[in-house]
């Protein structure tokens, strides 16, 4: 039946037929496709991918830092005192993160009054009493003016504010007051644990000698295992001055990098260090409060300045598993047959003699060709039948 053609096709069944083809370009393509499959399993896939291993790329990690050195430093209001850890190390439990005083600005003595805001805050100027409306706060200022405006000196009249008095000072000094900081050290103690191989490794060299770690300082070559970094050299490696830097403060990112092969031994994993520069400016304010024989509450205040550092831990650990390793072997496999497919088109469709390898490589064998070969042989000539 007519209609029936289209259903026995998909009855048809296709088996490879192999040709030899003595086409020296395509031949040579070919194994120039097969070079750069065996160069990407090996080189890419296995060596540089590792793709035989089973990867741990969400670490558990834990960090503690300590910041030690001491240095005195003060100012005319202020006084000159001694700064150590408990001063300067901003917050105190030694985290993560933490901040490093290099500079102050000090106003000594508060209390709470009305006194004339300063002159540098831009809504605090005034030429009579109606630029200073009563509880008006001021504009990026100290307090809330008091409706009055008052003589501040010669120069500048200003608003009469309801404040802690005398009003902040603003004069920064010229040079950071505590530039021993860079002399500091930072003890940076880091463990992590990659939970599917149940492995755990600490940066800290392993030793029962309880002054290693006082006289060490870290170098990549020579002291790698010890955690103990100078200052000077974490913003040096930061790609900044000290000195610039601790005028204004700012803020540096460390970031603790394992890449763990743990098909090598454990004392292989060691962990990397880069610093980066995140910000050029970084401060806040604190106050320490007290109360005179009078019960009158005063309050010192400063103006902090200093170097922010953010520490952050990432990494990754591989070992050998034998599905990884299967599902890698097998997509060089795959990739081996796709070379010798795009060399088949290159034949079939852009060789000029494309309709040859046409002819050549697809036969058909009809059914009853097929009945013909498998049947009794034809009867030569000349030969008798009975």
């Amino acid at each position: 039946m007519p209609g029936a053609e289209p259903c026995r096709d998909l009855l048809d069944y296709k088996t490879l037929k192999f040709s030899l083809t003595r086409n020296r370009r395509v031949g040579l393509l070919h194994r120039l496709l097969q070079l750069a499959v065996l160069g990407y399993l090996l080189g890419w896939v296995l060596l540089v991918r590792k793709g035989y291993q089973d990867t741990d790329r969400a670490p558990l990690a834990a960090v503690v830092t300590k910041l030690k050195g001491t240095a005195v430093a003060g100012t005319g209001t202020a006084g000159r005192r001694l700064w150590d850890a408990a001063d300067y190390a901003q917050p105190a439990q030694g985290g993560s993160v933490l901040f490093l005083v290099t500079n102050f600005i000090a106003t000594a003595e508060q209390a709470q009054g009305t006194c004339p805001e300063s002159p540098s805050v831009l809504d605090a100027k005034c030429t009579e009493d109606a630029d200073c409306p009563r509880g008006s706060p001021v504009v990026g200022g100290n307090g809330i003016k008091t409706g009055k405006c008052v003589t501040f000196n010669t120069t500048h009249s200003t608003c009469e504010i309801h404040a802690w008095c005398p009003v902040e000072n603003n004069t920064l000094p010229r040079k950071p007051l505590l530039a021993e900081a860079e002399n500091f050290t930072l003890f940076i103690k880091n463990t992590i644990h990659f939970t599917k191989f149940s492995f755990s490794k600490c940066n800290a060299l392993q030793t029962s000698d309880p002054s290693y770690f006082k006289s060490c300082t870290y170098h990549p070559i020579f002291s790698p295992s010890c955690p103990v970094f100078r200052i000077h050299d974490m913003v040096q490696a930061a790609g900044e001055n000290f000195g610039d830097l601790a005028l204004l403060g700012g803020s540096i990112s460390v970031r603790i990098e394992w890449d763990c092969d743990l098909d090598r031994p454990a004392a292989q994993c060691q962990p990397h260090y880069s610093f980066s520069l995140q910000d050029r400016r970084y401060n806040f304010r604190t106050a320490s409060y007290y109360w005179d024989s009078q019960r009158r509450l005063f309050r010192n205040l400063l103006k902090l300045y200093g170097i922010r550092f953010d520490v952050s831990v990432h990494g990754q650990a591989g070992k050998f598993s034998i599905i990884p390793a299967a599902m890698s072997f097998g997509a060089g496999i795959a990739f081996f047959g796709a070379a010798t497919v795009v060399c088949d088109l290159v034949l079939l469709y852009l060789d000029a003699k494309a309709d040859v390898y046409w002819k050549e490589k697809f036969e058909e064998v009809n059914e009853e060709m097929s009945q013909g070969m498998g049947g009794e042989a034809p009867a030569e000539p000349g030969n008798c039948q009975p």
